[in-house]
């Protein structure tokens, strides 16, 4: 307060203040935008295409497949049958295995490209033939199916040396809704054979019906 002597009153002083930039610095968060970017392409891990389109049947279980350590058994339509896991080190160990059983002459290189691959339905005839083909042409190679015949049961070597691999995987079947009933069958008693008597059914889910609860 300051005192006026032709005016006794007190008079108040103005104090100017100082403006401050409302100017946000966009950097330090520019910055996490990267990290985060830069962490989800070093972290992600993309599935590999599949072989086959199958249309599933609808259901109304509710029970999920496994994420992760997971065997597939992939019937077409026309009764091909396709064959995947879901890790790179088992699909290793796999081939592996069988290239030595089955006396299957694949190199070091072939053998790589086979843990990089995902669903495969190439009889072990061919499987030299479709490792060796070029990246951009293996797509196109005419995939027969894994036999299942009663002589030469292909898929069941399959699965023994998938188990050998890693004994604590767990087995899917996703056959599509116009395959016949006795390719799944023949499917099933395979899975029998190995004493696979626990495996999971591929559907989509469909709403229950009317007056009816889970």
């Amino acid at each position: 307060m300051a005192l006026d002597p032709n005016n006794p009153k007190p008079q108040k002083i103005r104090k100017a203040v100082a403006r401050k930039s409302t100017a946000i610095d966009m950097t330090p968060m520019v910055d996490l935008a990267f990290l985060l970017i830069t962490f989800f392409m070093l972290t992600v891990k993309f599935r590999p295409p599949e072989a086959v389109q199958v249309t599933i049947p609808s259901s109304i279980a509710d029970t999920p497949v496994p994420a992760k350590d997971i065997m597939l058994i992939s019937v077409a339509s026309d009764g091909r049958i396709f064959f995947s896991v879901d890790s790179k080190f088992v699909r290793e160990g796999m081939i592996e295995k069988l290239n030595d059983r089955r006396k299957l002459g694949l190199t070091k290189e072939e053998i790589a490209v086979f843990s990089r691959e995902g669903e495969f339905g190439v009889p072990f005839k061919d499987l030299k033939r479709w490792l060796s083909a070029p990246d951009f042409k293996r797509p196109e190679f005419p995939q027969t199916g894994i036999p299942m015949d009663s002589t030469d049961n292909e898929l069941r070597e399959w699965l023994i040396a998938a188990r050998m691999s890693n004994p604590g995987q767990r087995l899917a079947v996703k056959a599509d809704e116009n395959t016949e009933y006795p390719v799944v069958r023949r499917v099933i008693e395979t899975l029998q054979d190995q004493d696979i008597n626990r495996f999971n059914l591929v559907t989509r889910q469909e709403a229950l019906p009317a007056g009816f609860t889970r």
